[in-house]
């Protein structure tokens, strides 16, 4: 049996925002003054704030930073609940016991899981850049999910700050709090572990700091490029290389024939720090690589994948052949879940249909459905010079992106900021287009930004409200912004249980031949050896007899999740 799936409500938040779009694509006609009044107001109240350009930076940060963490009751802390949060926050355990790797466990194949590497070290198959700021929430704040509190709001903040530097003040301002409620509050970004905020903070800082940088050649701005380039090396490289290009082809052109560029001696001055600080990140990431996957030139994912992976990361390689696997469970989530995304690559028309339904998920997840009527002013976007750099780094994305098999939002949050950039033109040309001297325009891209306020509103009391919300195991919660439930609270409330007993514990799980292998439960602490509870996966009576055998001091318990309810009993030793 499947474990219980969480609540039944009624009408999906997707659905509702999109009757409530379409009642706002309607009132406009009919009723185009609609509210002016009220909105005119309301916008006289923040235009001041967002023309001071650094408060409105502070404001949208802290506004991300207090209203998240006005709702815990509502939306706790998140319990990691994917194979990603969990190879993210082993990461994290990592680095917050001051290591850069752990060694290989002596029972290690009972201790394989998805997303970690067990040879030549026993560490995450990620890059380091989420492990860092997860493990500096622990040390400094006592909670892992801290650290990608401080990311998201930092994100947020970054984003509106990039904005100054392309679009007016006041528009920069609300495109910072349209981050805030579509990214801070309940979208898997900030309700999960994944790398998503850091990268998009990286990105919202090049963006930002390039214009500032060809327009005034001050070095702070040098810095804050570096920075933001080194995050992306450490975070989501290929991603950061793909809007780096851009990036690059613009300083270059600035540099040679610039007119505001100053002279050589000055500019190669200026720009000795920020070179150092992206060489100090790739030397380091190379000194980790070494440690952790045996060679400086073994960038993480390397290993892991040649190690268990069947799919290709890119669309011109073959899907490699099977891999021994240990256990049942890791070889249906690559041989099945993967492979069965890389298969649909192969045929011209599968390749569409696999890029663009992400694809569209993917904008469904940035722009939701209220902010999707201002894009009918693309045309005008792409002709409009102010931001036509931005709408070049998201074809370059695209190209690159149209090169790999797997698409999440996730893999985009570099591009963040240009998103934000490119959508909030449009609906600047939408607010100006008046048919018949009527100003339908402005009032649609009022009622779009109110929708996002109220469905956030919404959100919050979805329980009270009937609103469903992504199932256990998860389906499409990374696609929507609304997020995910609180998920993982049998896998919690068992480790909680056997916590509480005296004397350490080891868990042997049991799964069923139908277990869906994103609800796993076989994961560790980064000392496992250590650990008040370990979790090991069932294997042959024989490997089962040596495990418990070296674990011979502590208590032995058999947990089967499939059964409903979920089984623990007393292990049957031989």
């Amino acid at each position: 049996m499947t474990p219980p799936s969480g609540p039944s409500y009624g009408i999906y938040p997707f659905f509702l925002e999109a009757i409530l779009t379409f009642i706002a694509l309607l009132l406009p006609l009919g009723w185009p003054w609609l509210g002016s009044s009220f909105f005119s107001r309301i916008e006289r109240v923040f235009a001041p704030l967002a023309r001071r350009r650094g408060w409105a930076v502070a404001f949208v940060g802290f506004s991300a930073l207090l209203l998240r963490l006005a709702i815990l009751p509502v939306c706790p802390i998140p319990i990691p609940f994917v194979p990603d949060d969990f190879s993210f926050l082993l990461s994290a355990d990592t680095f917050a016991h001051g290591r850069l790797t752990n060694p290989t466990p002596a029972m290690w194949i009972h201790f394989e899981s998805i997303h970690i590497s067990m040879q030549p070290t026993y560490m995450s198959m990620y890059f380091p850049a989420q492990g860092l700021i997860l493990a500096a929430g622990k040390v400094l704040l006592g909670n892992f999910w801290y650290g990608q509190l401080v990311a998201t709001v930092l994100m947020c903040a970054a984003i509106c700050w990039m904005l100054q530097a392309w679009l007016p003040a006041t528009w920069a301002f609300l495109g910072g709090m349209l981050a805030v409620v579509h990214l801070g509050l309940f979208s898997y970004w900030i309700n999960t572990y994944h790398a998503a905020a850091i990268a998009g903070l990286a990105g919202a800082l090049v963006l930002g700091a390039l214009p500032r940088l060809i327009r005034t050649a001050q070095s702070r701005y040098g810095v804050l490029l570096a920075t933001g380039i080194a995050i992306l090396a450490l975070s989501r490289p290929f991603e950061g290389l793909l809007l780096c290009l851009p990036v690059g082809v613009a300083l270059g052109h600035w540099i040679f024939f610039g007119k505001s560029r100053p002279k050589a001696s000055v500019l190669i001055r200026r720009a000795v720090f920020p070179l150092m600080l992206i060489l100090a990140a790739v030397a380091w990431l190379g000194y980790y690589d070494y440690r952790a996957f045996g060679s400086p030139l073994t960038l993480p994912y390397t290993l892991n994948r040649a190690t268990y992976a069947m799919a290709p990361y890119f669309v011109w390689q073959a899907q490699r052949p099977e891999p021994k696997y240990r256990h049942a469970v890791i070889r249906d989530y690559y041989s099945e879940t993967e492979a069965r995304v890389s298969s649909k690559a192969k045929p011209f028309s599968s390749y569409l249909g696999q890029k663009l339904i992400p694809g569209e998920e993917s904008m469904q997840f940035f722009a939701g459905i209220a902010l999707l009527p201002p894009l009918i002013m693309l045309r005008r976007v792409f002709l409009d010079r102010r931001i036509r750099f931005a709408v070049l780094c998201v074809l370059v994305m695209i190209a690159g992106m149209a090169i790999q098999v797997f698409l999440l939002p996730h893999y985009l949050a570099p591009f963040t900021a240009a998103f934000y950039a490119i959508g909030l033109q449009a609906m600047r040309h939408l607010r100006l287009w008046r048919p018949g001297n009527k100003t339908i325009g402005l009032t649609l891209v009022r009622l779009s930004v109110t929708i996002c306020i109220l469905m956030a509103g919404l959100r919050l009391y979805a329980g009270p409200l009937h609103l469903e919300l992504p199932e256990f195991p998860p389906t499409n919660w990374n696609f929507v912004w609304y997020g995910p439930d609180h998920f993982g609270t049998d896998r919690l409330r068992v480790q909680e249980q056997l916590e509480q007993l005296p004397g350490n514990q080891l868990v042997i799980v049991r799964y069923s031949s139908s277990h869906n292998p994103f609800n796993e439960w076989v994961y560790n602490s980064a000392d496992i050896d250590a650990s008040k509870v370990i979790w090991a996966r069932e294997m042959d009576a024989e490997n089962n007899l040596e495990l418990i055998r070296y674990y011979h001091d502590r208590k032995v318990w058999l947990v089967q999740p499939d059964l409903n309810p979920i089984s623990v009993s007393a292990y049957p030793l031989p």
